[in-house]
């Protein structure tokens, strides 16, 4: 029976549409520094003493090159969608501090920086190939494994907000580029979110520290 199952989740593997983003990486991407991450979320600088998820947290010193690295995979090459999938990252995780959904309370599968849920995880993590020989396994045991084998690996962690803005909100990131609060309130809409004061003071802090100015 385990041995069906197990042969059964890999063919729906196989035969999921592929969703990746971009096939070819940036060569322009936007790159962001550690100083840079720490001036738009600066609660970023350390993580928490002895907290309950201290394994979850991440430093601004460590998000910056899986972040980075999302931004050259999936062809970010404007500083105005590069602060808007940061601060929807930073916004969602508190300040890098979680990788897993834990608040108002637990929501299987739903996680990664952007916190994004299951059913974007799952075709995320079907389009990766550093998942593919895992991934069979993960699905017999459920949204919670498949969760728990995307965080393993960081840059998978810190690439989903790049991945879902490139195949999910298409002509978002040109949008973004010159700073358009018009463009920002879109990519709300499109992960399904409000442009709340507190998710907008991120983004705004983020094209300070990218060096754009704020457009209507």
């Amino acid at each position: 029976m385990i041995a069906t199952t197990l042969i059964l989740a890999a063919l729906a593997l196989l035969l999921s549409p592929v969703l990746s983003g971009p096939i070819l990486p940036a060569t322009n991407a936007v790159k962001i520094t550690a100083a840079q991450l720490t001036q738009i979320s600066p609660k970023s600088a350390t993580c928490p003493a002895g907290g309950p998820y201290m394994k979850e947290c991440a430093t601004a010193a460590k998000a910056a090159a899986p972040i980075n690295h999302s931004f050259v995979t999936y062809n970010i090459t404007n500083p105005g969608a590069a602060a808007a999938l940061i601060a929807i990252m930073a916004f969602e995780s508190g300040d890098f501090e979680y990788a897993i959904h834990h608040f108002p309370g637990p929501n299987p599968g739903q996680g990664t920086r952007n916190m994004q849920s299951y059913k974007y995880n799952l075709q995320y993590a079907q389009s990766l190939p550093t998942l593919a020989g895992a991934l069979p396994a993960a699905l017999v045991k459920g949204p919670d494994a498949v969760l728990n084998l995307m965080i393993t690996y960081t840059d998978v962690d810190f690439g989903s907000a790049a991945w879902y803005m490139t195949t999910q909100c298409k002509g978002v990131q040109d949008q973004l580029a010159t700073g358009s609060m018009d463009g920002w309130a879109t990519y709300m809409t499109c992960i399904g979110a409000d442009d709340s004061d507190a998710r907008t003071a991120y983004f705004r802090k983020g094209l300070a520290a990218l060096g754009v100015k704020v457009s209507g």
